[in-house]
């Protein structure tokens, strides 16, 4: 067992490590503990690359927001020019924090507030005001400390360890898949802000199935065969799959219909088809035929998460008169709610003396596929790319 191992009993991981159709549900402490959530911050967030959103939403130029990322305070700048930036959010004489997490600043110099010294948007010092003559000191080596930072299409991520793997190889064949939606073209129409009283996980798990589709989602149901689709074989960190529309239905909506040309880069498959990615560790993303929807998890506890829901549609649609893109958020606030309500009351469940694992079902193959990668990843002290699906099920999700 690895010496950065998560603080859980091994034995209690035994039945998410099995083949599928013996496998069960993590245990409760996986979503109650706090030691074991700091430890997630760690080897989960801080050694992966974690999405801090829509570049282009982030910021304006000439400003500055602190945002949290594990444990870790980040600062990001986008400069002039519009070039964005990751730095650690220290000064680097005292330590001080440069700006409190989530707040955003404008103007430059960047100045720490507790004894005035200030660095350029590229993190460079500018001013060390009354520092004295200090024989070998050089500004050049005391700007702030950078975070690794990367972009890909239209998402910005942070990897704050510095030692994941490159992002291509961490998205894999997600970037080929998601290729046709062209989602780098598209812009934020809608925002739905959520705090969900519930573990980062069980909303993953959530996303990642439709067996409760029929329970819930009536709305959904109407527009899409809880039992069809099937998985993606993955080459990266993500889980995943497709699941059709009813012959009646154009994409996602209470109606079923859309107010959007269907985008023209699909096929005529793509376009009878609603893709659910999950890309580890917080962002889902969901391409319709007509426009790309999201969920970008912050993770603020043991026991409660913050999401941020986006639809994206392309410039050229949602810049014209009179465009309305509600029908998709309207849907999906609609599909998100009943969802929050349902992992609300697993967590609440965790914390019950009779709560057990539970077996896993044919339809949940990705959720096996989400259990696995967070049990062998508490057991070897870092998350590895999910086991490809071993049997090519019927009912997908």
């Amino acid at each position: 067992m690895s010496t950065d191992a998560a603080p859980i009993d091994p034995q209690l991981l035994e039945p998410s490590l099995r083949e599928r159709r013996e496998s069960y549900t993590l245990p409760a402490i996986a979503y109650t503990s706090t030691e074991l959530f700091e430890w997630e911050m760690r080897h989960f967030f801080e050694n992966s690359w974690v999405c801090l959103g829509r570049t282009d939403q982030l910021m304006r130029p000439d400003t500055r927001q602190a945002v949290r990322v594990g444990r870790e305070s980040v600062l990001l700048t986008r400069d002039a020019l519009g070039v964005l930036r990751a730095f650690f959010n220290v000064c680097r004489h005292r330590g001080h924090e440069l700006l409190p997490i989530g707040e955003v600043a404008d103007g430059d110099p960047i100045q720490c507030p507790y004894h005035g010294w200030s660095y350029r948007p590229d993190g460079s010092l500018k001013s060390a005001p009354r520092l004295g003559y200090r024989p070998g000191f050089l500004p050049s080596e005391h700007g702030l400390t950078p975070v690794r930072l990367d972009q890909w299409r239209g998402w910005a991520f942070i990897n704050a360890s510095g030692d994941a793997v490159p992002l291509a190889d961490h998205l894999g064949n997600l970037d080929q898949i998601l290729g046709p939606w062209q989602p780098e073209e598209m812009v934020e129409t809608a925002r739905m802000d959520y705090v969900v009283e519930a573990n980062w996980k069980l909303i993953n798990e959530n996303f990642q199935e439709c067996y409760h589709c029929s329970e819930i989602h009536p709305e959904l149901c109407r527009v899409s065969p809880p039992t069809s689709g099937l998985n993606m074989d993955a080459t990266g960190m993500w889980i995943g799959g497709w699941m059709e529309l009813l012959p009646d239905a154009v994409t996602m909506s209470l109606t079923g219909q859309t107010n959007a040309p269907l985008l023209p880069g699909l096929s005529d498959q793509q376009r009878r088809r609603v893709f659910y990615f999950g890309l580890f560790p917080n962002l889902l993303i969901s391409p319709h035929p007509d426009y790309v929807l999201t969920h970008r998890i912050e993770a603020l506890s043991p026991t409660r998460s913050r999401v941020e829901c986006r639809a994206l549609f392309p410039r050229s649609v949602a810049e014209r008169a009179g465009f309305d893109g509600s029908y998709a958020s309207d849907f999906w606030d609609v599909t998100n709610r009943q969802d929050w309500a349902a992992v609300e009351s697993i967590q609440r469940s965790t914390a019950s003396r009779g709560f057990r694992p539970g077996p896993i079902s044919e339809p949940e193959e990705s959720v096996y596929q989400f259990f696995n990668m967070i049990a062998a990843g508490y057991v070897s002290g870092r998350a590895d790319r999910p086991r490809n699906p071993a049997i090519k099920a019927e009912v997908r999700r």
